[in-house]
C-alpha cells in the first residue's frame, strides 16, 4: 500500500486492523461507542531519531509487520479517503510474529 504521507523522525505510518463486527444478545454497538483495535499493519517508516553522538538509530520493525499500539497513541492522519496512525516507535508494544 502506498501513500503520500512520509513519516519524519522515529514515527511510523500505521493501518489500524479493522475488527470484525460481533453482534452479542442481539445488541448492536455504533460505531461511536466502538474502541479502536490496537492491532495495526506498518505502511512507512520515519528517517529514524538522532541519539546523543548525531546518529540515526533504526527501527525494530519493517514495513509490513503487524504491531500492537498503545491505546492513546499516535495522531489520526486521512489520505486519499483512508484512515492511518502516525505513531512514534515508543508507542509500539509488541510485534505479531
Amino acid at each position: 500500500m502506498s501513500t503520500n504521507i512520509q513519516p519524519l523522525g522515529d514515527r511510523l505510518l500505521v493501518k489500524q486492523i479493522e475488527e470484525k463486527e460481533q453482534v452479542k444478545g442481539g445488541i448492536i454497538i455504533p460505531d461511536a461507542a466502538k474502541e479502536k483495535s490496537q492491532e495495526a499493519t506498518v505502511i512507512a517508516l520515519g528517517t529514524g531519531k538522532l541519539d546523543d553522538d548525531g546518529k540515526r538509530l533504526g527501527f525494530d520493525v519493517a514495513v509490513g509487520d503487524k504491531v500492537l499500539i498503545s491505546k492513546y497513541g499516535g495522531t489520526e492522519v486521512k489520505c486519499d479517503g483512508q484512515t492511518f496512525m502516525l505513531v512514534r516507535q515508543d508507542d509500539l508494544l509488541a510485534v505479531f510474529k
